[in-house]
């Protein structure tokens, strides 16, 4: 029975590879598989089947196969005979995918061209049958004659899983009873339309989907229901809103059926709402659940703005579509006098020099104004006002309307009243006590505030009363007053709190990045108490600018003092958290921060010389922004540096200058000895008195020096004639003596022989100038009995002599002075001096210093020409001026 079972089997596969081999006969592939080109679903196994098709030499043992360039393996493999063989494969992902199968044999009579004729492939195509449509629903819309539409519009859900390769094609049926099925191919996948010839009122209606796909048909849930409640139609038109004077809280609704009631029975629902507001109010279904055209809207605000919308069904519970809304119908409710007292609140400034308060009464509508309010009669100080007012309309914008402005004394209280009116009447009364500085009652505690969903709130504890000495319950707070102040526009804006609330959000239309003082106080009854106040941002950004620094002073040597004005409160757009000082050289940024409340900072240490620039972050909680820079150079040196440099070089010069004195002082001997040597006396040295007329004397120290001197003879009668006009030169040219004069062999000029006029030149002078082998340095011819008719004070008198001109000369080399050349300068007549320094063997008066210079002074002794006179000047301090006396035998002190 199996191997039966098995050939049949085989047999219809054989047929089956007959039908796929493809036109061309079996010598086109020696390889075929089936099925060829299959649709598979994702997640299910597929089975294939490769036969060997006239290839002789290879058997079902040379097949294999490939999935996706992959080597099936070989367990996948089921050999049903010598040419087939089987494969099963597990089908996943939706992508298709080749199945291949090859030959390893070929027939060796074959070309190798001819070796694609054993492969041969299959491109399987994967996807998932069509799923159940759900949701089925139809409608059928008010055409524009006020009849319904025939047309039948159904959407239903098509399901999640997709056939991208596999299309699904969609089959709508509709059928009423007693009627013939309409049907409609649909393209899309979701929703379709089924036309009848008429509508089908007050019938039963059959409506479902068939979805089929090559994997597979299935139809949807039959939707069987009476097809009204299938329609939807038009709003209601021509909705009005009356009101009505008689009653300022109700408003009438009346509307028109959008249809007629043979086709179609409807039901209503009615909503409204105060004019502008989002928030719509909803009139409960049980009160329009009929068949009405008209509806009275209650509980309304008086003097009030509403709008009102209207939309109806089939009455079918449950069942059918709601039209659109109709159209908004707006009406106001008439006027009804005030039914809530004014919102009476103050303001008081702080204390000024004079003791008083600066207060001002200010009011808001009453919340059910009920109208307009016209005018506002306030009591205050013994004094009864009305102000007319242009009120606002009753709503949560309400006008600020100021009353009175006063000054109060700090020790003196007030109470104030006001009342509202409008067209109908006025309002209950409301009183605000505002009492002595002293008398506050005490504030809130804890005052905080914070942001949620957009909106700013505040957060506080009640005052506590038992440390403020007050005894409760006469002191219990009885609500609080929020109280809010914009800082960059002043404005003013406040709310009232129940006696329990610990927190509230504020009410008002608050601006972003906009900085405001919140005030909460806690009212006692009709007193107000002291209040709590903290700075709020409902949202804070960066700031618009950065602060501007500028320079306090001029920059120092090493540091320079930068100072900032506070940020524009318009432009703060948050709380000042901190600034940044950064300063730069041209290169490393510094950055040094400071605290929010400073305004001022010293940079140090900077280098002297410098170029910087400087400017100033200021950082909120949403970030920094930085402000305009300012460049500066510090001072090369520091503030009274150059003063102390001029200072200490002064003070070094005196110094050095002292010094230099001190030494002068101290070593003046050695400075005079080495700048200023003194010149010696030429009347010291060792000279010899000659004459023609008067021998020397062998035996004085002065004649062995003189022992070569030409002596030249002078006339004492014209001694005194020659010193008056010219001393040297006249008495010589008159007696015609040379000009120069031998020496002694130490050579030099003579004393005659000056600038003004030599004996050389002379006429007469030429043959005594060759009797001399040299002239003689110094010479001086003295014709007075004294140096101008003085002696000496040390001399000892002499006897009177007649005087007899005497030459002499000086062993010293130094040059005449001045007032050796010119007699004038002498002091005294007859007498002349000579210096010269003293060499060689020459012989002085004091021969102990023979190096010394030696001031010699000659005149005519007394006693006659034959003596004279010799002073020696030693620069020693004890030394004394002495003459040498010939006659006297030795020296005489001068």
């Amino acid at each position: 029975m199996t191997v039966q079972i098995v050939g049949l089997w085989l047999a219809a596969l054989a047929s089956l590879v007959c039908s796929t081999v493809p036109p061309g006969g079996v010598n086109d592939h020696h390889v075929v598989i089936a099925p060829q080109s299959p649709v598979v679903e994702i997640g299910t196994n597929f089975s294939a089947t490769c036969v060997l098709v006239d290839a002789s030499g290879a058997t079902a043992d040379d097949l294999y196969w490939m999935s996706a360039e992959t080597v099936v393996p070989a367990e996948f493999y089921t050999r049903l005979n010598a040419s087939a063989i089987n494969v099963t494969i597990a089908v996943t992902g939706e992508t298709p995918q080749w199945l291949m199968c090859r030959c390893r044999r070929r027939m060796p009579a074959l070309a190798a061209a001819d070796g694609w004729k054993f492969v041969h492939g299959i491109l399987i195509q994967k996807g998932y049958p069509p799923e159940k449509p759900t949701n089925l629903s139809c409608m059928a819309v008010q055409a524009d004659g006020g009849v319904i539409s025939p047309v039948l519009t159904c959407t239903w859900d098509p399901g999640t899983r997709q056939n991208m390769e596999i299309i699904t094609n969609y089959t709508l049926f509709a059928r009423f009873t007693h009627g013939e099925i309409r049907k409609n191919r649909i393209e899309g996948n979701n929703s379709g339309q089924v036309a009848f010839s008429i509508f089908p009122h007050h019938f039963e209606v059959d409506v479902w989907v068939e979805a089929v796909n090559q994997l597979g048909r299935v139809e949807s849930e039959h939707l069987e229901a009476d097809a009204d409640r299938f329609v939807k139609t038009k709003p209601p038109p021509d909705v009005r809103v009356l009101s009505e004077r008689r009653f300022p809280t109700s408003l009438l609704v009346n509307w028109t059926q959008p249809i007629a009631r043979e086709y179609v029975r409807l039901v209503y629902q009615i909503r409204f709402c105060r004019n502008g507001s989002p928030v719509w109010s909803n009139v409960p279904p049980a009160d329009t659940a009929k068949d009405i055209q008209s509806f009275r809207l209650q509980y309304l605000q008086p003097d009030a703005l509403y709008d009102a919308q209207v939309r109806c069904k089939h009455a079918t519970n449950g069942y059918g579509y709601w039209s659109a809304w109709s159209a908004n119908a707006t009406a106001r409710t008439p006027e009804e006098k005030p039914t809530s007292k004014p919102d009476l609140w103050r303001t008081v400034a702080q204390s000024d020099a004079s003791r008083k308060r600066r207060v001002k009464i200010i009011c808001k509508d009453p919340v059910l104004s009920n109208g307009k309010i016209r005018s506002f009669d306030f009591w205050v100080r013994n004094t009864t006002e009305t102000i007319a007012v242009n009120g606002s309309d009753s709503g949560d914008d309400r006008k600020i309307v100021t009353l009175h402005q006063f000054d109060l004394p700090d020790r003196e209280a007030v109470y104030v009243e006001v009342v509202a009116r409008n067209s109908v009447g006025k309002s209950p009364k409301a009183a605000l006590v505002i009492p002595k500085l002293a008398d506050e009652l005490p504030p809130v505690e804890g005052l905080m505030w914070f942001t949620d969903a957009g909106r700013l709130w505040v957060e506080w504890r009640p005052p506590n009363l038992t440390a403020a000495g007050r005894a409760p319950p006469r002191y219990d707070v009885t609500e609080y007053v929020v109280e809010w102040v914009s800082v960059s526009k002043s404005q003013i804006d406040w709310q009232r709190e129940l006696r329990n609330a610990t927190r509230a959000a504020i009410r008002g239309n608050l601006e972003k990045f906009q900085r405001y003082n919140i005030s909460v106080y806690p009212l006692y009854g009709r007193w107000a108490g002291a209040p709590s106040t903290i700075a709020a941002f409902l949202q804070q950004e960066v700031p618009l600018e950065g602060p501007s620094v500028r320079l306090h002073g001029r920059p120092a040597y090493d540091e320079a003092l930068l100072e900032w004005n506070e940020i524009p409160e318009k432009k703060k757009r948050g709380f000042i958290t901190g600034y940044t000082v950064y300063y730069s050289a041209g290169g490393e940024v510094h950055g040094i921060p400071v605290s929010a409340d400073t305004h001022s900072h010293l940079l140090r240490p900077l280098s002297s010389n410098t170029k910087y620039v400087a400017w100033i972050g200021a950082s909120t909680a949403r970030g920094s922004v930085n402000g305009t820079g300012h460049t500066f150079s510090t001072l090369k040196y520091a503030t009274g540096q150059i003063e102390g440099i001029v200072v200490a070089v002064c003070f070094c010069v005196i110094f050095v200058i002292v010094l230099i004195m001190s030494l002068c002082v101290y070593k003046k001997d050695f400075i005079k000895k080495n700048f200023w040597p003194k010149i010696p006396n030429p009347g010291n040295s060792s000279l010899s008195t000659w004459s023609p007329d008067f021998p020397t004397k062998a035996d004085t120290p002065g004649e062995s020096s003189l022992a070569d001197v030409s002596v030249v003879e002078v006339d004492a009668f014209d001694v005194k004639p020659a010193f008056e006009d010219d001393k040297v030169s006249l008495p010589l040219k008159r007696d015609k003596y040379l000009s120069e004069e031998h020496s002694s062999g130490i050579g030099g000029s003579s004393c005659m022989s000056s600038p003004r006029q030599s004996v050389s030149d002379s006429d007469e002078g030429g043959d005594l100038a060759d009797t001399t082998a040299s002239t003689v340095q110094y010479s001086s011819v003295v014709a007075s009995s004294g140096y101008k008719g003085q002696m000496p004070s040390c001399a000892v008198p002499l006897p009177a002599q007649p005087q007899q001109p005497v030459f002499a000369r000086s062993e010293s080399t130094q040059p005449l002075l001045e007032s050796e050349e010119k007699p004038d300068a002498l002091g005294h007549e007859g007498g002349r001096k000579c210096r010269r320094r003293l060499s060689g063997d020459a012989h002085v008066a004091d021969p102990t210093d023979a190096s010394e210079a030696v001031l010699l002074q000659f005149w005519p002794s007394e006693e006659g020409p034959q003596h004279f006179a010799q002073t020696d000047d030693h620069r020693g301090p004890d030394r004394r001026l002495c003459s040498y006396m010939p006659q006297l035998g030795g020296y005489r002190p001068q």
